[in-house]
């Protein structure tokens, strides 16, 4: 299992991914499923991957090798797509190319072809942008009104970010509730786990600002797991008991 999340607000971006990736409950791993495709100055895009390991690691070498363009000959990566959205088709496209080439024996060996991808970053000239690409390699786009994606495991973590995340909060204060999330998803699913991978890009940087793994055991992480069951420990205790048990 995984979980994957996506925010987009007025000061930036944040993308985060866990890596645990488990076949069976003796077969646990660690992959990193945030990628991070960059030439300083001129763009920065980041792809966090979430379903069957062995298709998104296809999908990820594709898109590293680029497709041929039918007509050119031209070789199409996601490194001289000429916009975002474009570089959200070939995402799209590379997957409908590794199913293709492998949808017909994982059918015979009855394996789902699931996966999703959370595309995120900023092409010189243009705007910051995010995508939720699905199996088919068709695609959604983040907007104002709910500026977060999220992928895999993602039950968990969205009541913490229905209630706090808006398009105009701190880009730091969205990765703490992008955190708690992630937290929340973890102490709920076992199949989720550390390190986590964590991106932050502002506006016109056009390279990252913060590009870190958090391990097991650090000191900020466990502060805020700490402090946030307090805090809805706390919150309980605050709020009047129902009065329903004295009406007849």
């Amino acid at each position: 299992m995984t979980y994957c999340c996506g925010i987009l607000v007025r000061d930036g971006l944040v993308m985060m991914a866990d890596t645990r990736t488990n076949a069976g409950l003796d077969n646990i791993s660690t992959f990193r499923k945030l990628h991070i495709f960059k030439d300083p100055g001129e763009r920065i895009m980041a792809i966090a991957t979430a379903g069957n390991l062995a298709i998104t690691q296809s999908v990820i070498s594709t898109l590293n090798e680029g497709l041929e363009d039918p007509e050119t000959g031209e070789r199409e990566t996601l490194m001289n797509a000429p916009t975002m959205f474009q570089a959200a088709q070939r995402i799209g496209r590379a997957i409908r190319e590794v199913h293709k080439l492998e949808g017909n024996a994982l059918r015979a060996e009855d394996i789902s072809f699931d996966v999703s991808f959370l595309f995120g970053g900023q092409i010189k000239g243009a705007r910051m942008r995010l995508f939720m690409i699905y199996t088919a390699g068709n695609f959604i786009e983040c907007t104002t009104d709910t500026p977060y994606l999220q992928i895999g495991e993602h039950k968990y973590g969205k009541p913490v970010l229905d209630r706090a995340i808006s398009y105009d909060v701190d880009l730091y204060d969205a990765l703490k509730v992008g955190l708690v999330s992630m937290d929340s998803t973890m102490r709920s699913n076992l199949g989720v786990g550390m390190p986590i991978d964590i991106l932050l890009v502002r506006p016109d940087a056009l390279d990252a600002e913060l590009d870190y793994r958090i391990e097991a055991g650090e000191p900020y992480f466990h502060d805020l797991r700490s402090r946030w069951s307090a805090a809805l420990r706390a919150a309980h205790q605050s709020i009047p008991r129902p009065p329903y048990g004295n009406v007849k």
